[in-house]
């Protein structure tokens, strides 16, 4: 009996310390993610009701051609910033582990504007990109006669947001650096003696080695780069002509400047599912390029 009480103590005790966590679990993601599901299938302007009207909001998903545009949008954004900033990212990580003199002062350079809120990053990219007065067009004008107006052009705008996504690789070089670190030397010294050239212990050694890592930071650009938001709300307000309207951005402003929240929590369902499949196919396109040491 002694031991029962004990141990109902010990349950009670462990219970009122998880409690805020839990609480604070189910009311702010338990909660929104069940009622988003329901929302869904409702017309639901969030100051009135909600009326359910079954599949009525992915029916309009189909025939909504903003929709299509953001969608489009998104994957053109996703599709060049993710394999672009995942070289640079690895190239970067790769110059910083050499045995230089100065390199922590180096890491510390190139991890600093991964440091900077992204707000404020924003204005910083915003004023660099201003077509008549930022610093890229000053030097740009040397080289060209007319440089481009990258937030004001649709033809520039979603390559300015693409090149902008660029000054953030900090964190991942940050992975990439804690996992070369974690190559054997003695896999690098026995390709140099049987004569591999520094191309080919790159190849056939150090990426091979890493490749959890680079699968890593595939899929999570993947998840993040589909749910850019903030650089072209701050930016651009999704324009011109709606060429940085990305799929969060469009789901923002249906859901609190038009106030359709059915609709909007619809657009957030087929957003999941569309991160799940390219995440599948991620996970079974790169099944037998990535090696995990065992023993």
């Amino acid at each position: 009996m002694a031991i029962l009480n004990s141990n109902r103590k010990r349950l009670l005790l462990g219970l009122t310390f998880v409690s805020p966590a839990m609480a604070g679990f189910l009311a702010f993601a338990l909660y929104p993610t069940l009622a988003s599901i329901y929302y869904s299938f409702c017309s639901y302007s969030v100051l009135q009701p909600a009326i359910f009207i079954g599949p009525e909001n992915y029916r309009e998903m189909v025939r909504d051609e903003v929709f299509w545009q953001a969608l489009r949008n998104t994957l053109f954004y996703a599709g060049f910033a993710v394999p672009v900033g995942l070289f640079m990212s690895l190239v970067t990580a790769m110059l910083l582990n050499a045995k230089i003199r100065g390199l922590a002062v180096y890491r510390t350079v190139f991890f600093l504007p991964s440091l900077v809120p992204l707000v404020a990053n924003s204005i910083l990219w915003k004023w660099i990109f201003n077509g008549e007065h930022g610093v890229l067009n000053h030097f740009l004008s040397y080289v060209m006669r007319d440089p481009p107006g990258w937030l004001t052009d649709p033809n520039w705008s979603k390559p300015a947001l693409i090149i902008m996504s660029f000054w953030g690789i900090g964190h991942a070089v940050v992975i990439y650096l804690a996992a070369l670190q974690d190559v054997p030397v003695s896999l690098h010294e026995a390709a140099e003696i049987d004569g591999a050239s520094w191309l080919s212990r790159i190849r056939h050694v150090t990426l091979p080695m890493i490749s959890p890592v680079i699968y890593f930071n595939f899929i999570m650009g993947i998840i993040g780069s589909l749910q850019v938001f903030t650089q072209a709300y701050v930016m651009t307000q999704g324009g011109p002509l709606r060429s940085t309207n990305f799929y969060a951005m469009y789901i923002y402003t249906t859901a609190f400047r038009d106030l359709r929240m059915g609709y909007a929590c619809a657009m957030a369902w087929a957003l999941f599912i569309i991160i799940v499949a390219l995440t599948l196919l991620a996970m079974r396109s790169t099944r037998k390029l990535v090696y995990y040491a065992t023993g």
